[in-house]
This record gives structure tokens, sequence and C-alpha cells, in this order.
């Protein structure tokens, strides 16, 4: 089977790693991918390989530009399509119109405001993959899509899921935690959505006594003004910004618990990657979280914007025994290698455009 992968830029989001995921997937399982970008370039794209082919000659930063998108689907005439990310996405309808005989698969994994050609293509593609049921559900009952076009595949874990290692004491020294020190990491892009700004007010107002860090890791157009909260709150010295990484995988193992106040989900991949290592989660109840970890047991969903219950589910993780943690890890980290196989979840998809292919 030939597939068409389509994203609009590789940037460094969970999005465009699922969409590497898939295309890469393809070969050993006996199918031929190519991965399509409107852009060039990308963070991820050196990850992309020899299969990714890119619209735009030159990155003229444009996410939503795709010179010559029908030309190159004629071109590969694939049996399938699958559109990845809000920009691809909203072509997805266009594509299903003019290439009727090949089943184009939209996908939703986003909680924020869809643009119009983005729902439109939701009701005109031959399929929708929502990578929760919660966007299932959002999809039948404020986007009109029938539930019977719709199949729900989860995120899959993007990096290897190996067993909760023991905390990585040089890293955390380097960052100035001590081995009492209880330290909160959030892993994400620095955009609106995500909500950094409120964990930083969270873990400032957090009890005196108790001796914290928040790590954030990621970039964007947030980080400066979460920067400036932090000194403005006093927090300076405890709240550490780390950059993007590539591979966030030492933060995990350096990390006590995974805090996310983000006001957009579907799923979170920062959140089943932090599960498959073991860390605990506290995080508001955006669309797909409580489907990230076992809700009151590996994680507990707060409702949006109360900072007191998001503080206390905090400090209960802290004074916690270390035999309660690591009975904690190993469940939450059975609970995420299962549940986000990255092979379950390609082969989900594979049997799904089979069918499509055939139907």
């Amino acid at each position: 089977m030939k597939i068409l992968v389509i994203q609009d830029h590789l940037r460094s989001g969970g999005t465009e790693r699922q969409s590497l995921l898939l295309a890469g997937a393809a070969a050993p399982a006996g199918h031929a991918a190519t991965l399509l970008t409107f852009r060039p370039g990308g963070a991820l794209g050196t990850q992309a390989g020899a299969g990714r082919r890119s619209l735009q000659p030159v990155d003229l930063g444009l996410d939503w530009f795709a010179p010559g998108l029908f030309r190159a689907v004629r071109r590969s005439m694939p049996d399938a399509v699958v559109c990845m990310g809000r920009m691809a996405n909203c072509y997805a309808g266009f594509l299903q119109a003019g290439f009727p005989d090949i089943p184009v698969v939209a996908t939703l994994r986003t909680g924020k405001t869809l643009p119009w050609l983005y729902r439109r293509s939701l009701r005109i593609a031959r399929h929708v993959v929502a990578n929760s049921r919660d966007a299932r559900d959002r999809a039948v009952a404020s986007l009109g899509v029938p539930a019977e076009r719709i199949t729900v595949i989860p995120n899959a874990l993007v990096f290897p899921p190996d067993p909760p290692a023991p905390r990585d004491p040089g890293l955390r020294a380097h960052l100035g935690a001590g081995p009492g020190t209880f330290v909160m990491l959030c892993v994400a892009m620095f955009r609106p959505e995500k909500n950094q700004a409120e964990l930083v007010e969270i873990a400032a107002g957090l009890p005196a006594a108790l001796d914290w860090q928040l790590w954030l890791a990621g970039d964007g157009p947030e980080r400066a003004r979460c920067e400036r909260l932090a000194r403005k709150r006093g927090a300076a010295e405890r709240v550490r910004f780390l950059g993007y990484r590539a591979d966030p995988s030492p933060l995990y193992s350096a990390a006590d618990a995974a805090v996310l106040a983000s006001r957009a989900e579907s799923l979170s991949n920062f959140l089943i990657e932090a599960q498959a290592r073991g860390l605990p989660a506290v995080a508001f109840a955006a669309q797909g979280v409580a489907e990230c970890f076992l809700d009151g047991e590996t994680g507990w969903t707060v409702s949006p914007g109360d900072r007191d219950s998001f503080r206390s589910a905090i400090a209960r993780l802290a004074a916690e025994s270390a035999g309660r943690r690591a009975e904690r890890a190993a469940k939450a980290a059975a609970f995420a290698r299962g549940a986000f196989d990255p092979a379950r979840q390609a082969a989900a998809y594979f049997e799904l455009l089979l069918r499509l292919k055939g139907s």
C-alpha cells in the first residue's frame, strides 16, 4: 500500500512527531510512505529521512501555502492520504473532492478552535481519526461528523518507553535541585494555549516550607513573558527555562511530577511520555487529558483555573514516601507502555487504511 502523509511544517510539536512516526513505521510493515510537507526544513526536518518531499522550493514561512499539492498527489497516486495538523487538514476536503477514488483521512488532534476549512474537511473526508475519545465526541456533537466515520487511535509514544529510571542526580544538581527538592516538569512549546504562565503562578503560591523547582522545556512566543512573570513573582531562582530539547527523556528521569495547565489539548504527548517514564501528573482538565493517565491513581485532573486544588495535589505528591512513589511510577509506566505503544498505533492506522482502500 502507498501512503501519503501530509503535514504543513516539521516544527517541534507533538503532531509533527506523530507524522514522523507514522511515515517511519510504514516500510517495516510492508508499506511505502511519503511524508509531504508544505514548507521545507523545520526543527524536526533532519529526522524525516529520504521519504520526505516539500512543496515550497524555499521556506517562505507560510504554513498554509501548498503550491502544486494536487499535482504532487496525482504524480504519487497513493492508495490512501493521511492529513496531519491544522493546515494540512484544511486541504483534506479539497483533496477528497479532487480524488474521489482515493480515501483521504482527516485527523483531529487538537482542542483549539478549528478554521472553517478544517471543519468542512472533517465532514467531507472519507474518514476521520481522532486521537482521544473526547475528540471523537466533540466531532460528533459539535462538528457534525457521523460517529461511524470516526476511529479513535491515540497518540503513540514518541521516545522509546524505557522502564522508569532512577532520578538523575547529576542533572538535578546541575539545575540546582537537591535530593529533597520536588521537581515539576512541563515539556511544551511556549504558545498561548499551553498556558505555562499559569504554572508559574501556581508554583509561586506553593507552601513556603516546600522545596520545589519548576522546569519548563520548550521555546516559543510566550517564553519571554513567562520569564518576566517568574521574576515578578520572586521565583526566578526556582523556575528553570530549559529551551527546546530534541529528546527530553533525561528531564523525565530527573523530575518528580509532570504538570500541565494547557487550555487546549486533544491528547497530550507530554503527559503520556511522562507517564511512560513513571511520572505522576497533575493537569487542568482540558479535552482528552484524563485519557493520558489513570485518573486518581497515576494522575489528577483539576478544574481549569483552580489553583488551590492544583497546589494541594502537588503537595500530596511531594509528601509521599519513596515506596509509594515507586508503586505509582510502576503503574504509570505499565499503563502508558500498553495504551500508547507505537507499534500498536501504527498497526491501527494501517489496518484502517487497508479497509478504506478496499471499500
